[in-house]
């Protein structure tokens, strides 16, 4: 178990480094966030925060740096008009892009040698392990 704690603290401290390399003022949680409002063809602040169980507050001010850097804005909803709902910008778009390919670039190149069996089970290993049901419940413990 040992073992697994520190190698996953590595994997996740490469990533939130990775992430401020491939655009300085994106961080791994705006990366992420992006990436869902690209999926989802936008939405509001408060979904963010439930989706990903992050505090509110957290949520604003990763929103408020996208939108000062016009990565992201926001737009009334057309079937509500009290509730804004976040969009990606063109230049949030391009950035997504960019970065995503920058990954998957890095990802390809690390497991370039890696049999594709080791990649399936892999693959496999990494799907299980976040699918547990009780994530939502123990985030702070993992």
């Amino acid at each position: 178990m040992e073992t697994i704690q520190q190698e996953l603290t590595t994997f996740a401290r490469r990533a939130r480094a990775s992430a401020g390399r491939m655009h300085p003022e994106l961080s791994l949680v705006s990366y992420t966030l992006l990436g869902h409002l690209e999926e989802r063809g936008g939405c509001r602040a408060t979904d963010l925060a439930a989706h990903y169980a992050l505090d509110k507050s957290t949520v604003s001010r990763q929103v408020s740096a996208l939108e000062r850097i016009e990565l992201v804005e926001r737009r009334v909803d057309p079937d509500d008009h009290r509730v804004q709902v976040l969009h990606l910008t063109e230049a949030g778009r391009r950035i997504l892009a960019q970065v995503t390919e920058s990954r998957r670039t890095a990802f390809r190149e690390r497991l370039a040698d890696w049999p594709e069996e080791d990649l399936v089970r892999f693959a496999a290993y990494l799907e299980r392990y976040n699918a547990w049901q009780g994530a939502a419940h123990h985030e702070d413990r993992d």
